[in-house]
């Protein structure tokens, strides 16, 4: 089964540019369906109105981190099958290890281009 991809993806990130950068990457792959969040709390209020195929969070913001958004995605019923990539500019070991015991899908270290995420969403979602 092919991905979907008219289904909602939401990116989550406190600094307005990587927002955009993030959305026209997933237009460049053809991802049309996209909201954001500008904060954590913004992130939890919007997933639990609204079913997501896929949340795509930045590590670093405040006052609720990408990680503290993962844990709470995690420990709610309804949301915690949600696939989720973490970005960040840290590839620290401890980071990387902390998200995936956390739960999350995959991990992107910026700066990242289409490719790269493409391959990201391949191997969370499937091929498409």
């Amino acid at each position: 089964m092919s991905v979907d991809l008219n289904m909602p993806i939401l990116i989550v990130d406190d600094y307005k540019t990587m927002l955009r950068i993030i959305r026209n990457l997933l237009k460049q792959l053809e991802f049309n369906n996209v909201d954001e969040a500008t904060d954590g709390g913004m992130a939890l209020r919007k997933l639990r109105e609204k079913k997501y195929g896929l949340v795509i969070s930045d590590w670093n913001m405040e006052p609720m981190t990408g990680l503290q958004l993962l844990k709470e995605v995690r420990k709610d019923v309804k949301l915690k099958d949600t696939p989720f990539i973490m970005i960040t500019a840290e590839s620290k070991t401890e980071n990387v290890l902390a998200a995936k015991e956390a739960g999350v899908n995959n991990y992107i270290v910026k700066p990242f281009n289409a490719e790269t995420l493409k391959m990201k969403l391949t191997s969370v979602l499937g091929p498409f």
